[in-house]
């Protein structure tokens, strides 16, 4: 079977606010992949049991759509099915619980090699029906799903998202020549929070808060300006406003989205905001995980983070 590689994804920017029609960008992170393969080597005995069953879970779940005639994606179940009881399996790498779409990259694979009529031109329309058709079948996992996540690893580009209907792909700067000057001090990059995290409770949390008019208020007046500002600094390779303006959102996301914070990274989060040297944000729900840092001096960051694992996404 030809292997069909699926990245995982980074939500730069727009982490909650797109359930409100906030922006969005977000990217592939090949640095984690997937594939489906069939079972033929002992050393994945133990990937393969859990896989493979899993598989058989969410077979069961797009038959059920199936029958109630409910399912958007003409999915070919009884090759899925066949494929299952030889024994495939979703062979990744990519942490479970951090954020980063490992279940949209598992989510891609499926419809990738099952769908019955593939879209795979990029066209906004194309893009939009696929989004939808992903929301559905990542539902399995979360419950609830935008369906940006299995958008971004199918596809493999970068994806701005400025509505649920206005969702394109987009150019970015180059990941190790940002503003065209090379290698400089500065650095996006991710931390290693050390544990998994359950999005479902975190996006729990989040709808409590949304029902209080207040927040609604803030998240649109201060949350989406802000995000709005990184956006666009970000696409234009400004690090300085992006700096600027991811402090403020990361302040914002302190005071507002606390408990989506891991608790050993309050100290740190609210030092950097103190000592400018770097500003954290969610990467995805929260609640572990990975988190996103954006600093202007990465070697000082690195060395004060020593005690995580981090890694680069951007130079500046």
């Amino acid at each position: 079977m030809k292997e069909s590689l699926f990245p995982a994804k980074v939500l730069l920017f727009g982490e909650y606010g797109i359930i409100e029609n906030a922006s969005g960008l977000s990217i592939p992170h090949n640095f984690y992949q997937g594939t489906l393969k069939f079972h033929s080597n002992f050393s994945f005995k133990k990937e393969f049991l859990h896989s493979n069953s899993q598989l058989e879970k969410y077979y069961k779940f797009l038959l059920f759509l199936e029958q109630k005639k409910k399912n958007l994606a003409k999915i070919d179940l009884k090759n899925l099915y066949e494929d299952i009881q030889k024994g495939i399996f979703f062979h990744s790498n990519i942490p479970q619980g951090y954020g980063i779409g490992s279940s949209g990259a598992l989510v891609a694979a499926v419809y990738d090699k099952y769908a019955k009529n593939k879209l795979c031109l990029i066209k906004k329309r194309n893009i939009i029906t696929l989004k939808k058709i992903f929301s559905q079948m990542e539902s399995f996992f979360h419950g609830k799903s935008s369906g940006i996540d299995p958008l971004i690893c199918y596809l493999n580009i970068p994806i701005l998202i400025r509505s649920e209907k206005d969702i394109s792909s987009i150019g970015i700067p180059e990941k190790n020549n940002f503003q065209g000057k090379g290698k400089g001090g500065g650095a996006i990059f991710l931390i290693d929070s050390g544990f998994p995290r359950k999005t479902s409770s975190m996006i729990e949390f989040f709808f409590v808060k949304l029902k209080h008019d207040s927040f609604k208020k803030m998240l649109k007046e201060e949350f989406m300006k802000y995000n709005e500002k990184c956006i666009e600094a970000f696409l234009k390779g400004d690090f300085k406003i992006l700096l600027k303006n991811v402090k403020s959102l990361s302040t914002w996301v302190f005071h507002h989205f606390r408990p989506m914070i891991p608790k050993n990274f309050w100290k740190i989060w609210e030092e950097g905001l103190f000592t400018n040297l770097h500003y954290l944000k969610l990467c995805g729900s929260g609640g572990g995980g990975f988190i996103l840092a954006f600093t202007p001096n990465y070697e000082i960051s690195r060395e004060k983070l020593k005690q995580y694992a981090t890694e680069v996404l951007f130079r500046f």
